[in-house]
This record gives structure tokens, sequence and C-alpha cells, in this order.
């Protein structure tokens, strides 16, 4: 798809140079066209790697996507400038009177706090609540994820050693689902977590469903509220082949301890060894799939009309 990102965005070079269609707001006004209204709330430190790695998969369709980025106001990133937040960035307050077709939270590296002790926690509730009325759907990463299904639902998180950590194998719980599409039976994505969720706890609240898990260390992989169209994705597909790579050198010379080389991402687990990639098509059949049945295909076309759709109005 052509996606369009503001003007000057630094992930547009690098978009570019993979042949990535990417299009800046001066030539999207341009073209009459109703183009998908995409929000992504980036809670992560390094927020230019993120936001090429969100882009890259966005950009797999044939639709005009307009992307808005959303940091928090209440804590502001010290990995960021304030000169790069307010060109390319807005805030809750900018944005919260607007109604999007899809909405993303990234993860973010507070899991081992308590949920009520992150410093933006209560902004991101005061969101999550307003995206039940202003957002068609929702995609909740790895913290994203577990925040959204404690907020929503009441599940809670547990502490897990070593960390999750590695590329790990997957399978779909339920048939013909949408989000899993042309899914083999058996797919891999990389985790990074010093947390879990368990599905004990999610099979307790009807309104959820297991779409994907792990026999491995890794679990429950995604949960859905399907009416509402809310997703909580433990993995983390959109990772770029170095990812993990940088999360364990970074982690090696920290000395941290409760970290082991990442499971099935090294040839016979050796960090001497260029990593494998296992999950490039993975990623991008994910998004894409998100993004045609759950956005595309249902979303009202004048999103005005949002709030009176989602109450069936």
């Amino acid at each position: 798809m052509p996606i369009k990102i503001p003007n000057n965005l630094p992930a547009a070079g690098i978009l570019e140079q993979e042949r990535i269609f990417v299009m800046d707001a001066d030539r999207a006004y341009s073209q009459d066209i109703r183009p998908l209204k995409l929000l992504i709330l980036n809670l992560m430190p390094n927020k230019s790697v993120t936001e090429t790695q969100l882009m890259r998969l966005l950009s797999n369709s044939p639709l005009q996507v307009e992307v808005e980025l959303l940091y928090t106001e209440s804590y502001v990133p010290s990995h960021t400038s304030a000169d790069y937040l307010d060109e390319f960035y807005v805030t809750f307050a900018d944005i919260r009177h607007k109604k999007y077709d899809g909405f993303i939270i990234t993860g973010a590296p507070v899991e081992k706090l308590e949920y009520e002790d992150v410093a933006y926690w209560e902004e991101i509730t005061e969101i999550m609540e307003w995206s039940k009325t202003n957002v068609f759907s929702t995609f909740h990463i790895c913290w994203g994820a577990l925040a959204g299904l404690y907020y929503h639902y009441g599940i809670p998180k547990y502490d897990v050693a070593p960390k999750i950590f590695g590329v790990y194998k997957h399978h779909v719980c339920t048939q013909n689902e949408w989000l899993f599409k042309g899914f083999d039976d058996e797919f891999y994505v990389p985790h990074s977590r010093h947390t879990e969720i368990r599905k004990e706890d999610i099979e307790k609240v009807p309104e959820l469903t297991v779409l994907a898990e792990s026999d491995d260390r890794a679990g429950v992989y995604a949960i859905a509220n399907l009416t509402t169209r809310q997703f909580f994705i433990t993995g983390h597909a959109e990772y770029d082949p170095l990812s993990l790579k940088a999360e364990y050198d970074r982690d090696m010379a920290a000395g941290l301890k409760d970290v082991e080389v990442p499971l099935n991402y090294y040839p016979d687990d050796d960090p001497t060894k260029a990593p494998i990639v296992r999950w490039r098509s993975v990623a991008n059949l994910l998004f894409s799939n998100w993004m045609n049945y759950y956005v595309y295909q249902e979303t009202p076309y004048e999103l005005d009309s949002l709030f009176r759709f989602q109450d069936g109005i």
C-alpha cells in the first residue's frame, strides 16, 4: 500500500531503500481517496526503530494508510529528543476528539514493574478506555498486550526466570479465524519477555478467545475479543532480523543473570553465528490479515459514525 507518514520522518528513507511505497502528507492530500486512519502509541525507547518495523508491515496492502504517532505526555522518553517528538508525534490531548480505523499499542520496557507503578499508567488506561469508543480495532503488542488484558479483563501477569527469549514454534488454536488465515500448521515468532500470562486465567473470561499458542515456554501467543475486535499479541513478529541479537548483546554487557541465549535464533543456539530469520512471512501475513479483515472490510466509511456503529445503531 502507499503508506502516508509525516513529512521528513526518518523511517521514510529506510522504507524507500527497501522499495516500500511511502508518500508524505503533501502527496497524499492530492489523492481523492478515503485512507485508513491508523494510530500507533509507541512506548518503545528507540522510537524510530519501532516506527520503521511497524510501517514496513503496514505497507503490505493495496490500500492507502494514514499513520499518526502518539506518545505519552505524562512521561517524556529520555531516548528521543523533544524536537523529534514535537515534529512527528502527537499527544492524547491532540487526538482524543478523533476516531480511527485501527490502533496499535506497542510493547514497553517496564514489564518488571507492577502496572500501577508505571509512570504513565494512568494516561495509558485513559487511552485504552477511549479506544473502546473511538477505535474500530485495536492491536496490542507484548507489554501492550499484557497491559490491555489486565486493564480490560483483569488478567494478571507472572514473573518468569529465565527470560522468555527466542524464536518459538506456535500453532493455531481455532479454525477459520481471519487473523491466521493462510498460516501454516506451525509457525515461528520471536518473544522477549520477563513475564507471562496464563491460559487458565484467560479461559475464565468468556469474551476472550485464545487464537494461537506455543507448547514451549512462550505459552499463549494471540488472544482476542472478536466482538470488539481487540487483539492481544504476546510476541514480536515485527522484529528486525537483528533485534534479538541487539537485546542479547545489551543484556550480556549489563551482566544480567536471568537471560539465556535466545532459543532457535542462532544456528545451533551458537551466538557466534549469524541469526536465521524464521518469522518474516508470519509478520507480513499477521499484519495484513488484521488490516484487511478487521479494519478495512468492516470499518464504517464515515468514521464520525463509529460510536453509533459500535453500539449497533
